[in-house]
């Protein structure tokens, strides 16, 4: 379940809030009470952690020599 951004139509505060992506919940501000709407987010991007990813794992194509970058040519 995400995490959603809300912001106070009166207040302007910006909080989030943690619920389902099918449910469809009526936010009250936690500082004043007022009424939310939810915010559009831009997403977050891929991020690779863990020991099994390399930097030169996705270097370029094998086919054409000239497209790889300096640490595949380097670590070969």
């Amino acid at each position: 379940m995400p995490n959603y951004d809300y912001r106070c139509e009166k207040c302007e505060n910006i909080f989030e809030v943690f619920h389902k992506m099918t449910e469809n919940p009526l936010v009250k501000c936690p500082e004043c009470g007022s009424n939310a709407k939810r915010m559009l987010g831009g997403g977050a991007g891929i991020i690779f952690k863990g020991s099994g990813f390399y930097k030169t794992d996705y270097c370029g194509s094998k086919s054409s020599e000239s497209s790889k970058c300096s640490s595949c040519t380097n670590a070969s």
